[in-house]
């Protein structure tokens, strides 16, 4: 297990040591960092100004490496809108998008979980059918149009729940089922799959052979060993529903980072961009981590590498 957590770890920090330098090379190559920035109309003189007190007008060489020395230490200098430090805006924001993610990925689970059970437990009738149907609607339905109509039917009609805002729990309900619903489809699907599968296997068979109930045989049996590739799915989903969060999150204004980023976008604050990037894919390898420790955990097989493990990655 410690094997396993040592290497993760040594992943992980490559893969951040490379984000942030994507970050870097793709905010250059998208053009000039002040375009948008200044304000219109300012003469050439005002520019150059703003690229030396913004430290632009230095090689990009020099640039790059003293972004990378900074980031190291997890600073992203300050906010050019905000005058603030950049991580600081960033992580002041967290929180709220590890609620709305955090409900949204328990949700996804427990309504894919709920109806994969329902449509392996007789595969073909019309219970599969009516879960599998669900399952696609579910994925088809985009997300910005769910969140709109999910706004107009419950809070704009009924007036049972708030249209924007992160006040409270009930603020958190509609946000988080728009992000639920497509990860739950893909789940539901993936599981009554996996259970059909283990189904047709020698010890699924010798349990329902002993007399075991049916409903005893699904969960002790048949569940733990289908559930892996689900967990695996469950923690990839947490970078669909991270980045899913920022349409989300306009959509009924919440205030989380993936608005926030959004703001950042329109108003080129470009080190609250590369915060925001570097801080999300700190976010998604600490979740993959977990899951890979979890799945080690539930299948012993994956502790000393006698069985591979292609789910989060």
């Amino acid at each position: 297990m410690s094997a396993i957590i040592f290497r993760g770890v040594g992943r992980a920090l490559l893969v951040l040591l490379t984000v942030a330098s994507l970050v870097f090379v793709m905010v250059h190559l998208s053009g000039d960092p002040l375009a948008g920035f200044v304000p219109p109309g300012a003469s050439p003189e005002q520019k150059e100004l703003i690229r030396e007190q913004l430290g632009l007008d230095r090689p990009v060489a020099v640039q790059y490496a003293d972004f990378l020395g900074r980031a190291i230490t997890g600073d992203f200098g300050e906010s050019w809108r905000a005058k603030r430090s950049a991580m600081d805006i960033v992580i002041e924001r967290l929180p709220a998008t590890l609620r709305l993610t955090g409900v949204a990925i328990a949700l996804a689970i427990l309504i894919g979980g709920g109806l994969g059970l329902l449509a392996a437990r007789k595969p073909g009738g019309i219970l599969d059918g009516i879960t599998r149907l669900l399952a696609l609607v579910g994925q088809a339905t985009p997300g910005f149009w769910l969140g709109t109509m999910l706004i107009l039917l419950f809070a704009v009609r009924w007036k049972w729940l708030p249209s924007s805002g992160g006040l409270g729990w009930k603020a958190l309900i509609l946000p988080a089922v728009t992000l639920a619903i497509y990860p739950a489809g893909i789940i539901a699907r993936l599981l009554r799959g996996a259970l059909i599968d283990v189904r047709c296997t020698e010890y699924a068979r010798t349990a329902t052979a002993k007399g075991l109930a049916p409903g005893t045989v699904m969960t002790r049996h048949l569940l733990p060993n289908a559930v892996l590739p689900v967990l695996g799915f469950a923690g990839l989903q947490v970078s669909f529903l991270l980045g899913g969060a920022v349409v989300v999150e306009s959509v009924f204004a919440y205030p989380g980072v993936g608005r926030l980023a959004m703001q950042a976008v329109a108003d080129r604050d470009l080190p609250v961009i590369q915060a925001f990037v570097v801080v999300l894919a700190a976010m998604i390898l600490i979740v993959n981590l977990l899951v890979e420790a979890i799945a080690a955990w539930i299948d012993p097989r994956l502790r000393d590498g006698s069985s591979s493990w292609t789910g989060a990655a």
